[in-house]
């Protein structure tokens, strides 16, 4: 053959075989250790000249602590139960090296009791944690300020403090093969889907990598559409969004490391509301939902459009506007479509050059491009002051989404309308929108419609889809989630 057979995954028995597992021993300990310079290996002595060996990893332990309730309360016992004088509950024996090993890289203690031969583990981490801080991508004006942690177990209490009932379940999980990451699976039981539950539990099993750092490398493995540029679950670090979609019927999936939850199942329209829509009367945050759906359709057709008129459709633009184009585009070098890319392109080069710098040097950087750089550009004539007014206004648009992952899909959808409109005018648009809708209608969130509540069709849950009802009025929860508690209120005798 011209090339190499790749090897099958589901026929390698080499990496689904069972390690053997070793007795745990100070040597073997040693030889496992071996070149790690943060390792502790101390020997202490007891009043009644027992022998002690502490082995620990400095860098992941809280060494005070591991002073006050452990070497000193150990030393000063009298007798041979040094078991009974360690001042903390969580005190487990361990006989195999294997899991002797995973506990010293989690933050235990290795305790070898040579008396009693017998080794004992000591869970003693070392919380780094960034206090508890107001959210940087989801800001709103009133409203809970605090926002998630890169550490599981102060997550988990702000979703209980809002949610403090026996019915909010917590299933851990551990997914990658090197960094050992725990994922938390949150759900209401009697009220979220198992359907939903068992697919997600399914989902998480069966993930196969080496390395998660962040909440969308779970993601990427549990979507059902890998090369879709909508985001098939929603990612928030606000707890009262989390809690709010829990107590909808929805699930969440935490994990270690990172500030941002996942929340599925979701439809397309959810990547559209902000946690404020809940706090403004309804008609001002009815009134404010509509906007950000009209800055989407602006954001993405806004320049295809004027690309499809003034290349296409010049008739159709009235007499005094035409003048006024052609005076603007009478020195330009470029098509109304290169003159546009060129623009865009530039304008999105800006937006990741912001990203990535200092704060301050950002807002500099801002001044430059929107000022500098588009004032030049039409002086320069590289651009017409027609598009540049258009490109400012869909630019602003896209930032009204809520949802960031959204944002980038605009500016993928904005330039592929941009080459239809270019190729076939109005009607590339068109094309183009059908074929949006069209993949939007076959996306699955957690396998479950993304295009729900308009297909399949609920009309009881468009009270709060393009507009936000009265909460009064929303008393039941979305059919398109299929709770198994409908309504959101007790009958009252």
């Amino acid at each position: 053959m011209f090339w190499k057979k790749g090897k099958s995954i589901a026929n390698d028995s080499s990496d689904t075989q069972q390690p053997v597992q070793r007795k745990i021993s100070l040597d073997s300990l040693k030889q496992v250790l071996n070149n790690m310079d943060d390792v502790e290996i101390i020997e202490r002595t007891t009043l009644n000249d027992q022998k002690i060996v502490f082995i620990y990893l400095r860098t992941l332990i809280d060494q005070e602590r591991l002073n006050e309730s452990i070497i000193e309360p150990v030393i000063q016992c009298p007798h041979a139960m040094i078991y009974e004088s360690i001042a903390t509950p969580k005190v487990m024996k361990v006989q195999w090296l294997e899991e002797a090993q995973k506990l010293l890289l989690t933050g235990a203690v290795l305790l070898n009791d040579c008396i009693q031969e017998q080794w004992l583990v000591i869970p003693l981490p070392n919380e780094l944690s960034r206090g508890i801080e107001t959210s940087d991508t989801e800001t709103i004006l009133y409203g809970a300020k605090d926002s998630f942690t890169e550490q599981l177990e102060p997550n988990i209490t702000l979703i209980r403090r809002r949610l403090p009932i026996t019915e909010l379940k917590t299933e851990k999980y551990k997914v990658g093969s090197l960094s050992e990451t725990t994922v938390v699976l949150m759900y209401i039981d009697g009220l979220t889907n198992p359907e939903y539950i068992s697919i997600a539990r399914q989902k998480i099993s069966e993930i196969n990598f080496d390395l998660f750092f962040d909440s969308s490398q779970v993601a990427a493995f549990m979507e059902e559409h890998h090369h879709s540029i909508f985001p098939q679950f929603q990612q928030t670090d606000r707890p009262d969004v989390c809690a709010y979609s829990l107590g909808l019927g929805k699930l969440t999936i935490m994990v270690e490391n990172t500030p941002f939850v996942l929340i599925a199942p979701i439809t397309f329209f959810h990547l559209f509301q902000s946690p404020e829509d809940y706090i403004n009367r309804w008609p001002v945050a009815s009134f404010l939902r509509v906007i950000r759906y009209l800055s989407f359709f602006l954001s993405v057709t806004l320049i295809p459009f004027y690309v499809a008129l003034t290349t296409h459709h010049y008739q159709m633009i009235p007499l005094q506007i035409l003048i006024v184009l052609e005076e603007s585009r009478s020195k330009l070098p470029f098509t109304p479509f290169w003159e546009a890319i060129l623009m865009l392109t530039i304008l999105e080069i800006i937006k990741e050059a912001s990203l990535r710098m200092p704060t301050k040097s950002s807002q500099t950087l801002g001044m430059i491009g929107g000022i500098v750089i588009g004032q030049a550009a039409v002086e320069a004539g590289f651009a017409s002051k027609v598009l540049i007014v258009l490109v400012c206004i869909s630019t602003i648009s896209s930032f009204l989404v809520p949802n960031y992952l959204m944002t980038k899909a605009n500016t993928l959808i904005q330039f592929g309308f941009l080459v239809l409109s270019s190729i076939f005018g109005v009607f590339g648009i068109a094309i183009g929108a059908v074929a949006i809708l069209a993949h939007l209608n076959g996306l699955t969130s957690l396998k479950q419609p993304y295009f729900s509540p308009i297909a399949p069709f609920y009309w009881k849950d468009w009270i709060d889809l393009f507009i936000r009802g009265p909460l009064i009025s929303m008393k039941s929860r979305p059919d398109h989630l299929h709770p198994l508690q409908k309504w959101r209120y007790k009958r009252r005798m």
